[in-house]
């Protein structure tokens, strides 16, 4: 079983734009921002399965088992299994429970680096010169993972892979934002990161382990999410990715944080 908890908070969804001063260019700027529910969470990391185990490591700063572990996705037959790899397993294990027993919803998936040891092992094969294959290229591309879900669930729905930057997690909250605008009454976002090889380790730093969280939004007031004044290059950067951070004050009882990439900074809110 893997962490997943409901929210009983009114239902609707808005976005609206708000004028904003102080732009470099001396303009009145617009500032979109959103709202919504969350239904449904669910994550996984190494070690961490139940709402207790994510609820400890909120509240003590608890470091994921470091031993190998495998997400459970014993809900698909074996030939299917073995297709995905631990970034997909991830995936399809906190997605596929909240999508169980409803009509077929939009996904958005949301992953920075995608399927790195996959394709480190196809350069690998490259610079040794040996044949690719064929069904390991196929799968070791961005959207492979909406790909198999279309094809395991037999669902035709919208969906949607993003590769943004650190904030790829604000990023595709606006995704599902815009695809709840257009009437859709429920959309399913994954984000899931692999840990990466360590060859990687010089140019990767946001991935201190494997993980994937799940949220199931549906139209409402519950969060508001408004992207603010344009951010010093020189700002602080959350410690944790930003679905992990988020994760960490939501369990908390946080009802305000702040994101920082680059220079966009993500405020978010939580309604009493």
């Amino acid at each position: 079983m893997r962490a997943t908890r409901q929210s009983a908070t009114p239902q609707g969804l808005c976005s609206e734009s708000s004028p904003r001063q102080g732009s470099p260019t001396g303009r009145e700027v617009t500032s979109t921002v959103i709202t919504f529910d969350i239904s449904q969470w669910r994550a996984w990391a190494p070690g961490l399965q139940t709402p207790d185990d994510w609820q400890s490591w909120a509240e003590h700063d608890l470091h994921p088992c470091a031993a190998e572990q495998v997400p459970d996705v014993s809900f698909l037959p074996a030939m299917q299994r073995r297709r995905l790899s631990p970034l997909a397993r991830m995936a399809f294990a906190v997605g596929w429970p909240l999508a169980e027993g409803c009509e077929p919803m939009p996904l958005v998936f949301v992953s920075r680096h995608g399927e790195t040891p996959r394709t480190f092992s196809i350069l690998s094969d490259l610079a040794a010169q040996q044949p690719l294959s064929p069904t390991q290229f196929s799968l070791s591309v961005h959207n492979a993972v909406i790909g198999l879900w279309s094809i395991l669930r037999g669902e035709t729905c919208e969906m949607t892979a993003l590769a943004a930057a650190g904030d790829g997690f604000e990023q595709g909250l606006l995704e599902a934002a815009a695809l709840l605008r257009e009437g859709a009454p429920a959309v399913l976002l994954i984000i899931a990161e692999e840990q990466p090889p360590s060859v990687y380790g010089p140019w990767i730093d946001d991935v201190p382990f494997g993980y994937a969280l799940a949220l199931r939004l549906t139209p409402g007031r519950q969060w508001q999410l408004a992207l603010g004044h344009p951010s010093s290059p020189d700002a602080p950067r959350p410690a944790l990715p930003h679905a992990l951070s988020w994760m960490q004050a939501a369990l908390g009882g946080a009802r305000s944080l702040s994101h920082t990439w680059n220079r966009r900074t993500w405020n978010w809110q939580r309604q009493p």
